[in-house]
């Protein structure tokens, strides 16, 4: 894809939607387009962090591997979602494993060049920081539930403690 085709595409991705052109152009020396085959990890728990993507097709799912009980899925992220936060936060390790629960593709943003980029110029930093701190909220939402249904309780009703499988409360 030449540079221009990429900008233009990744001009039309929900988490750059209204980006200036400048920053979408900024952006793009960082960018490239990649495939991952139904099955295939994006990355593992504990890695190096030295990228992101933005979904264009395809889901993945991201999952906690929690010893004897295995793998508990997180959360599916799909087109028009971005996947991974780490490469943001020093020591830019993943906190998750990915999984392509279907063919993916994505735009791959080489981590280390963005970071200079967002160095460089502050004003693309901060909207680069403003854009993926909504990701955060959404992600760390999403494991607050998971964790909840895990334990079998949740809040409703007030903030009575329900059992999820009886749905009576608990004492």
């Amino acid at each position: 894809m030449e540079p221009q085709d990429l900008t233009q595409s990744l001009h039309k991705h929900p988490f750059l939607a209204s980006m200036d052109d400048k920053l979408i152009k900024t952006l793009t020396s960082c960018a490239s387009n990649v495939v991952f085959q139904e099955g295939g990890r994006l990355f593992h728990e504990g890695e190096d962090a030295k990228l992101f993507f933005l979904i264009r097709s395809g889901r993945v799912a991201l999952e906690l591997q929690a010893g004897e009980r295995g793998a508990i899925r997180i959360q599916t992220v799909g087109p028009g979602e971005v996947l991974g936060w780490s490469w943001l936060i020093s020591p830019y390790i993943w906190h998750f494993d990915a999984l392509a629960l279907e063919q993916v593709h994505a735009f791959s943003i080489d981590a280390s060049c963005l970071r200079t980029k967002c160095e460089t110029d502050n004003h693309f930093g901060y909207e680069m920081l403003r854009r993926f701190s909504a990701v955060l909220e959404r992600r760390l939402d999403a494991t607050r539930l998971q964790l909840l249904d895990i334990y079998g309780v949740y809040m409703r009703d007030g903030g009575k403690r329900i059992d999820n499988e009886t749905g009576q409360a608990k004492k």
